[in-house]
């Protein structure tokens, strides 16, 4: 940089040595902010398969996990295999954002000991994984709820996603914006160290 309005001297020649450095360091360390990975949302979903007790109850450890009122899934046809009738209410899910998704999926990635699959990776950016056990994920066990599984789907996103959405205005987003399978596996590996198997052990 060249500044000839600057008269020259000791102090400020030392002073545009400074300013030379720290823009040099600015522009190395300079990254896109609106390429950056975050979590849009992470969804738990608990199948029961039956409406009746077994519902609330899984409803009861999902409020118990998040602190949220879950919502209710219904069937969308008739199984009569499985016993199940066209808008009966089957499973029970709910959405988090924010921190507290963070949280909760950094306990469920802890049960899987941070090992996933690449099938657990969609080609969209978005991944989901199944825990066994909602006690493994630091909740007391009761007798009276029993034990439940759930499935953990985590959607990721940019800044600048909305235009896609909002109302008024709406936009396209880019190809080199939208988020790839690839990314989605890197955000994972260098967010929490994970490790990404191409086949279950």
């Amino acid at each position: 940089f060249f500044f000839p309005f600057i008269a020259v001297s000791r102090h400020n020649h030392l002073f545009l040595f400074k300013l030379n450095n720290k823009l040099a360091t600015m522009s190395d360390e300079k990254k896109n902010i609106m390429k950056e990975i975050k979590v849009d949302k992470l969804v738990l979903n608990c199948c029961v398969g039956e409406s009746g007790d077994r519902l609330t109850r899984a409803a009861r450890v999902l409020e118990q996990l998040t602190g949220q009122q879950p919502v209710y899934s219904k069937a969308r046809y008739t199984l009569r295999s499985f016993g199940i009738r066209r808008n009966e209410k089957i499973a029970v899910h709910v959405t988090v954002r924010g921190e507290k998704a963070m949280e909760i999926l950094e306990r469920g990635l802890k049960v899987k000991e941070y090992e996933l699959l690449q099938r657990n990776f969609s080609e969209t950016g978005n991944f989901g994984f199944g825990i066994n056990e909602h006690i493994d994920l630091g909740i007391k066990y009761d007798p009276t709820t029993g034990i439940y599984g759930m499935d953990f789907f985590v959607c990721l996103t940019r800044p600048g996603a909305r235009v896609a959405r909002r109302k008024v205005r709406k936009g396209r987003i880019g190809f080199p914006h939208k988020i790839t399978r690839e990314d989605s596996i890197q955000w994972f590996q260098d967010r929490f160290e994970g490790v990404v198997l191409a086949q279950a052990v």
